[in-house]
């Protein structure tokens, strides 16, 4: 009879361990328990196991710092939490959470800058962007572009390519300039090497400067190119860009949407009414289609053109030409 009892007593250990081993995996594969879905919440660098489940149960997860700790030391994965910014949706486990936060499959946000945006736009959609650290806030524009490693003395506008850019929460605002800024360098430095022989442009920021002009200037995408060929035209002939854009770009907030005379003579560098070839700086953050527009323009003999009213252009060879589609589209005067 003494001998059964060590071999009960094994039986009886065994039966426990099996019990709490069956008690823990079902625990570890049983989603928990949210206050909110999807819940929110960040992981710190060099955080454990044990600090970031207490950390999440804060933030409402019913979750067990002891038992998390030891699900991450029992799968050998208690030092591979990876720090940053996460989402728990709905009927999430334990175990896939310690995946998650081992993978580094970090929930992202997103700030989307459009083509024909300026900077100054980029600059408003990132400080009202969620989860950004405005880390650009009140620096000057000559601050933002010597932090993100531009050259000295650039202007930013039309530096930066308009895309939708994914973030982690409390991610740096200057790091999202920065990423648009190499964007921007790669897709004009590609678009320039690649570009068509005899063009009168004579730097990639001359045909980033066009660029912005056209992405401005086109209602319809089917126009770009043709568009883009009209000023390759006139700067091969020395006329003036004539670009509406363009005064209204100088005139800023003093812009009341609508142009006059008075605007087309205003006084500035960046009226191509006034002044003839290209503005001194990009007008906006043109789009990779423009910068191929520019780049590979359409064949063609026009010198003008005008808006339609239906998001598309008219364009005439010549000034009489012109001159009788302005009549017809502008002034809505039959023949």
């Amino acid at each position: 009879m003494k001998t059964r009892w060590p071999v009960r007593l094994f039986l009886l250990g065994l039966t426990a361990g099996l019990l709490a081993f069956a008690l823990f995996a079902y625990w570890a594969l049983a989603p928990m328990r949210l206050s909110a879905t999807p819940l929110d919440f960040s992981v710190k660098p060099g955080s454990t196991a044990r600090a970031a489940a207490a950390q999440i149960r804060t933030q409402g997860a019913d979750l067990s710092p002891r038992l998390f700790y030891w699900l991450a030391r029992l799968s050998g994965q208690g030092t591979q939490l990876k720090a940053g910014s996460y989402e728990i949706e709905q009927g999430t486990s334990p175990w896939q959470l310690l995946q998650k936060m081992a993978r580094g499959d970090q929930s992202l946000l997103a700030v989307t800058v459009p083509e024909g945006w300026t900077f100054a736009q980029f600059l408003q959609a990132l400080n009202m962007a969620p989860g950004l650290d405005h880390d650009a806030a009140g620096m000057s524009d000559a601050q933002i572009m010597q932090r993100i490693g531009a050259p000295p003395n650039m202007p930013p506008e039309g530096w930066f390519f308009p895309d939708t850019y994914l973030y982690a929460r409390n991610s740096l605002e200057l790091t999202v300039l920065k990423r648009a800024y190499h964007a921007m360098q790669r897709q004009l430095t590609s678009a320039w090497d690649a570009r068509e022989p005899g063009l009168p442009l004579q730097t990639p920021y001359q045909a980033l400067i066009l660029a912005s002009v056209v992405e401005k200037e086109t209602g319809s995408p089917s126009d770009r190119s043709k568009i883009a060929g009209v000023f390759i035209n006139r700067l091969r002939n020395g006329m003036p860009l004539q670009s509406d854009p363009t005064v209204i770009y100088a005139l800023g907030t003093r812009y009341t949407g609508a142009l006059t005379r008075k605007n087309l003579q205003t006084d500035s560098p960046f009226n191509t009414y006034v002044h003839a070839g290209l503005p001194p700086t990009p007008i906006a953050l043109p789009g990779d289609a423009a910068l191929q527009a520019v780049l590979h323009p359409a064949a063609t003999r026009a010198l003008y053109f005008v808006a339609r009213g239906d998001g598309s252009s008219a364009f005439s060879d010549t000034l009489a030409e012109h001159n009788a589609a302005v009549d017809r589209y502008i002034l809505k005067r039959t023949p």
